[in-house]
């Protein structure tokens, strides 16, 4: 998801989805650490997405 678009949600939607990253992070790396992980290639995409969510909160209460 863009910038632009993470911008869009509140607050509360913010904290959520940095939630949601955060646990399928953990996730994702259990996967891979036993070797059954479906899409690797995700685990950078959440990683992005979670610096994004944190970057756009912290932008809002600088």
């Amino acid at each position: 998801m863009k910038a632009s678009k993470w911008r869009d949600l509140s607050d509360e939607e913010l904290e959520q989805k940095a939630r949601e990253l955060g646990e399928e992070i953990f996730n994702l790396r259990f996967q891979l650490s036993m070797g059954v992980a479906k899409n690797p290639s995700r685990l950078s995409q959440a990683r992005r997405d979670l610096a994004r969510a944190y970057t756009v909160l912290r932008e809002r209460k600088g």
